[in-house]
């Protein structure tokens, strides 16, 4: 404006704290050498406040944390101790096994027990192992009254029964008592055809059964096996009326029954008691009959002298 004077106005700064008259002024060598006499500026302190429940819950899992680890290394060591007391157990059944075995697969020598067990199995099972030509020969050999040789031929064998069906009803009675399990017939005519005679074969479970029942059988020669006729043979006319005497041989689990009688179909009340005491009719039969049971009882011609044969 006319009459004021051009020069800018200046503002007026107030004096930084300190400065004596407002010098030195701000920004100059001389302020920082009074700032560096007074030293650094105290540094504030600020006051962080804890977090208790935080460290607490953190501390708590680390606890977890270190029991649930202690707790696994207890159960790895007993869990590996069971193992090793398993291992040991089937380890050592396997040694003892294997000795066993063996011991068993060895050859040694049979015991005198053993040897006799093996006779009785040998011929209790010849009912079923033997050929039937072999239980009951074709021919049988036996001695007539003047002493020569003769042969009694078989005439035919039957099926199997059962040991009621084939014999009369006090003996099966008995038998059956003691488990008899079958009964093997087959009928023969002596060498001239004039006799006749059935053998039957009582299969018990053992020798114990056996003589069991032999020591209930009445003593009576009217019954015992029932004859086997077959027809067109000289025992066609053989029947239970035609039975002249009855008796048994025990042997081993057996009983081998036989009857005899007459070719030509006479009863037993038709022939006088003299006339068979005379007679080769009981002779003969005796002698078939008695062939049979001798066959199934003997002991086998050679007996194991040890587990695996005869070398030990």
């Amino acid at each position: 404006m006319p009459g004021r004077s051009q020069e800018p106005r200046r503002r007026l700064v107030a004096p930084a704290a300190g400065a004596r008259g407002g010098w030195p002024p701000p920004g100059s060598r001389a302020s920082g050498a009074a700032r560096a006499r007074r030293g650094p500026a105290p540094a504030v302190s600020r006051r962080v406040r804890p977090w208790p429940a935080a460290s607490r819950d953190r501390a708590a899992a680390e606890r977890v944390v270190r029991e649930t680890l202690e707790q696994g290394v207890r159960f790895r060591a007993v869990f590996l101790l069971l193992a090793g007391v398993i291992l040991v157990i089937a380890m050592t059944n396997v040694l003892v096994g294997a000795a066993g075995l063996v011991h068993e697969s060895g050859s040694r020598p049979l015991t005198p027990a053993e040897q006799d067990r093996y006779v009785k199995d040998e011929i209790a099972g010849r009912w079923r192992t033997w050929p039937a030509t072999l239980v009951f020969p074709t021919e049988l050999q036996y001695v007539g009254l003047g002493g020569t040789q003769q042969y009694a031929r078989r005439i035919g064998m039957a099926p199997e029964v059962s040991c009621r069906a084939g014999t009369d009803a006090p003996v099966g009675a008995t038998l059956a008592e003691q488990g008899c399990r079958t009964l093997l017939r087959a009928t023969y005519a002596d060498q001239t055809s004039t006799f006749v005679v059935t053998v039957g074969i009582a299969v018990l479970g053992d020798e114990e059964r056996r003589a069991a029942a032999t020591s209930r059988l009445a003593v009576d020669d009217r019954v015992g096996v029932r004859p086997v006729a077959f027809p067109g043979t000289a025992s066609a006319l053989f029947g239970a009326a035609q039975r002249q005497r009855n008796a048994w041989i025990g042997v081993g689990p057996y009983i081998v029954f036989f009857t005899a009688g007459y070719a030509d179909g006479r009863t037993r009340e038709a022939v006088a008691p003299e006339e068979n005491l005379h007679s080769e009719l009981w002779p003969v039969a005796q002698s078939v009959a008695g062939r049979i049971a001798r066959a199934l009882g003997d002991e086998p011609s050679a007996v194991p002298q040890c587990t695996q044969g005869n070398v030990c």
